[in-house]
């Protein structure tokens, strides 16, 4: 992208660099540590739901429906746990199991069924020859790490702004039988913000994988995150998936990580009632039964889709200003220069940057000698290998309006120190 540091000769890029170094010296000298590394719900967000901790108590009445909620039992959840879960992800409740506080775990688990059992009687993963899984770039760099952990080939796709590039997606999955799976934010994309359109998700439903054991990944993380009103409106993929004509195809997955509490809440996992029947079959070996006193404790607090609806406007009173502070910061200190672009999601959890080609590990570098701690550079690809070096992960919503603005400012002055230098190279 061109930059107003492009126009300038090289004694003003010297003269530029000069004055931001002297800016670094100055911010240097401060000794901050401020924290921009990961998408975690700010403390007043988690104190949003510190009423749900009175819903219980030593006189409650513990049953759920004909569900015993203090003893064993109900290995796939408890009624309105299942209930919810399926409001949540579209679906049907018996198609829903839920299980544990995150939804990762469970994503682990259910690549970990397709790598030593197979899928729906396929041989497992780990006794053929090559699998591939397809990673929308910029993405989720957990979603990678799972994958990657078990040796299974990590294949970037590049995604737009309407979701992954479907023409290089559809040729990969029907042309190719190694490519077993595809990892995807369908809704507020994890970093880039973006919300898959009608016309990808029903491409992605009509798929003809060359693989029978092929399935999208759908991590519907941020499904009620929205910023503002109206949110943007993500078509339901098991919906297009029965217009298409086709089943078996997609494991979903939700949780209450940044509704309530992030390390003590319910993760939700939905497919085809066969591919539940087959997911369930090794979920019967792994654990007895949930903790269902949790998810008593949510249902009972937040009942329906509604009552988490209303519970996450509240949520957005708090995070909105934070996504408008970073927009401010941004276009105050880099908008005229044009060394960089950003995105301007309506919902989610990050705000997705691209400097100038080249820049994006030496930003996050200096921004660390600064004392600004932010997610590393090219963790947004497969295996940390960003292919053209500009992508960075902003994370906004942990740290107090004061550290976003400072931590902010640090980055501002990076980024235009960085890019100065790359433009002055290039005259070189």
């Amino acid at each position: 992208m061109a930059s107003a540091y492009d126009n300038m000769d090289i004694q003003q890029l010297e003269y530029e660099i000069s004055t931001l170094e002297d800016e670094v010296a100055r911010l240097k000298a401060q000794n901050l540590s401020l924290d921009m590394a990961r998408g975690k719900p700010s403390p007043e967000q988690v104190d949003l739901s510190r009423p749900m901790l009175d819903g219980l108590t030593s006189v409650s009445d513990l049953t759920d429906g004909d569900v015993d909620v203090a003893n064993y039992g109900a290995p796939d959840g408890t009624p309105s746990a299942r209930k919810l879960g399926g409001e949540l992800l579209g679906v049907d409740p018996a198609q829903v199991t839920v299980s544990g506080s995150s939804s990762l775990s469970l994503m682990y688990d259910v690549v970990c069924h397709a790598w030593t059992h197979g899928v729906m009687g396929e041989t497992p993963w780990s006794k053929q020859e090559k699998v591939r899984f397809l990673c929308p770039s910029p993405g989720y760099d957990r979603h990678f790490a799972i994958t990657e952990h078990l040796g299974i080939d990590n294949v970037a796709i590049e995604m737009g702004d309407d979701g992954p590039d479907m023409d290089e997606l559809c040729r990969l999955v029907e042309g190719d039988a190694t490519v077993k799976g595809i990892w995807c934010v369908p809704k507020y994309a994890n970093p880039t913000g973006v919300t898959y359109s009608d016309e990808v998700v029903r491409r992605l439903a009509a798929l003809k994988p060359a693989a029978p054991d092929f399935r999208i990944f759908w991590d519907n993380a941020y499904a009620i995150h929205d910023l503002e009103q109206p949110g943007d409106v993500l078509l339901n993929i098991f919906d297009a998936i029965a217009e298409a004509g086709s089943d078996n195809l997609v494991y979903a997955f939700a949780s209450t990580s940044k509704v309530t509490f992030p390390g003590s809440g319910m993760a939700f996992v939905a497919a085809s009632a066969a591919d539940m029947a087959d997911l369930r079959a090794t979920f019967a070996i792994q654990r007895v039964c949930p903790d269902k006193l949790t998810q008593l404790m949510h249902t009972r607090y937040l009942a329906d889709l509604t009552a988490m609806r209303g519970h996450m406007a509240r949520h957005a009173q708090v995070v909105r200003p934070r996504f408008e502070l970073v927009e401010r910061k941004l276009k105050a200190g880099l908008g005229d220069i044009g060394c960089a672009r950003w995105t301007h999601p309506k919902g989610g959890y990050f705000v997705s940057f691209d400097g100038p080609e080249g820049s994006a590990k030496a930003i996050v570098s200096l921004a660390a000698e600064l004392g600004v701690k932010m997610t590393g550079a090219g963790a947004t690809w497969p295996y940390g290998k960003d292919p053209r070096d500009t992508n960075i992960r902003i994370a906004p919503t942990y740290p107090s309006l004061e550290e976003l603005g400072a931590a902010l400012d640090v980055f501002v002055v990076c980024v235009k120190l960085v890019s100065a230098r790359l433009a002055l190279a290039a005259r070189s």
